[in-house]
């Protein structure tokens, strides 16, 4: 199904946290249409692999005051006002893919933390995304207890309570718990009231110079398309400050690897903007909020198979630093939450390998120097990031990358 252009531009992103099985895509597809699960392995897997995508409009019925996402009320049949646009990031929620949802997570402005009525909590990557969203400071939440529909009402309700339990204490405490059946669309319009009531649009700086993260990047020329019909490359992503137009020139960092004999370093690419799509339709400006697509005048060679994830776009003179190596003043979790063992964290060790998210960009690094609750890391891929950011830090544990504290960038 095709995406329906929106009346207006997203202004406010809402991630899907939770456990694999738990239906957060189902839940996205629910609210609008779309499957976000696209690529061949997962539509053959029936999980989310990379981060998704999907825009909603919401409405509020003016006769009856139902909330849904249909300019005419599914309780009345009366017409129902425009409330603002959202885009839903929907995130893995498999184990051996945290390093994934994490880059999600950064783009995030509030969540919809899915749990399932099936299940006893918490489960090791319930654990592991509420740790993520203490991190990254995804203060707005509601919570939604799915698939209702397929356990008795004395099932349900315990596993509210677990559910509370769970969360006492923590990020998520005073959150909302909203019951639904995503697969039956069953109190839909509750959790669109839930979102409106306590995931608010963020105070947006619209006069910095623009920055964008980028999450997704490719080429959209088909095979055997002739030369004269070639476009340039498209990145998407989420517009951090500012706004871009069509025509800016901008500047993508720390860019493309180089290699040249023994030596590679990596080089920033220059390009103009060349088309701009938010909403499901073409605008001549973006700004905060919600995914946008670039169309660029580069190589789309470069952008193929999202070649540039990771990387930050904006105006020359107004980029962030890059990082070949960073000094990270380190907080680590007493145990390894993602496992269900709940595995201790050991101490960080001079020559230890660990992989960074800083926003969208995942690198991996090698400890080099420890230094009392500081550590230095030689980064495999630079990153763009400001100083005192805070990134989250993850250790090989067994089979897959495991969640074990988070550091600041020292300046």
């Amino acid at each position: 199904m095709s995406q329906k252009p929106l009346p207006k531009q997203p202004e406010v992103n809402i991630g899907t946290l939770g456990h694999v099985d738990n239906g957060k895509s189902t839940m996205v597809q629910s609210l609008t249409g779309i499957w976000t699960a696209k690529h061949s392995e997962e539509m053959r897997r029936g999980i989310t692999i990379r981060v998704g995508y999907a825009d909603a409009a919401f409405y509020k019925c003016t006769n009856c005051d139902t909330y849904g996402t249909m300019e005419i009320c599914s309780k009345c049949g009366s017409s129902s006002e425009f409330l603002r646009a959202v885009s839903f990031v929907d995130c893995p929620g498999h184990h051996s893919l945290m390093v994934t949802m994490l880059s999600g997570a950064a783009l995030m402005d509030g969540s919809l933390f899915v749990l399932s009525a099936t299940e006893k909590y918490p489960q090791p990557q319930d654990r592991e995304h509420l740790a993520a969203a203490e991190i990254v400071a995804i203060n707005k939440m509601v919570i939604v207890q799915n698939k209702i529909d397929v356990v008795d009402k004395e099932k349900v309700i315990e596993n509210f309570h677990e559910i509370q339990r769970f969360v006492k204490g923590t990020i998520a405490e005073k959150s909302p718990i909203i019951p639904i059946s995503a697969q039956r669309s069953i109190n839909m319009s509750l959790l669109v009231e839930a979102i409106e009531k306590n995931i608010p649009t963020p105070a947006r700086e619209l006069t910095k110079p623009p920055l964008m993260s980028i999450v997704r990047s490719f080429d959209v020329n088909r095979p055997g398309t002739s030369a004269v019909k070639i476009e340039g490359g498209v990145i998407g992503g989420s517009i951090m400050q500012g706004l871009f137009k069509i025509g800016d020139n901008v500047k993508i960092v720390p860019g493309v690897r180089i290699e040249k004999g023994a030596k590679s370093y990596y080089e920033p690419l220059y390009t103009e903007i060349v088309s701009l799509h938010a909403g499901g339709k073409n605008v001549k400006e973006a700004t905060c909020g919600g995914l946008i697509g670039i169309g660029t005048a580069l190589d789309p060679s470069l952008t193929k198979a999202d070649n540039l994830v990771g990387n930050i776009v904006g105006k020359s003179k107004h980029l962030p630093p890059i990082y070949e190596s960073l000094l990270l003043d380190i907080q680590l979790f007493e145990r390894a939450i993602g496992t269900e063992e709940l595995t201790i964290v050991e101490k960080i060790k001079i020559n230890e390998p660990l992989v960074i998210n800083a926003g969208t960009a995942v690198t991996s690094g090698i400890v080099t120097a420890l230094k009392g609750g500081y550590i230095e890391l030689s980064l495999r891929r630079p990153i763009c990031a400001e100083a005192h950011t805070r990134l989250t830090l993850s250790r090989r544990i067994r089979e897959s990358w495991r969640l074990i504290g988070h550091g600041i960038i020292k300046s």
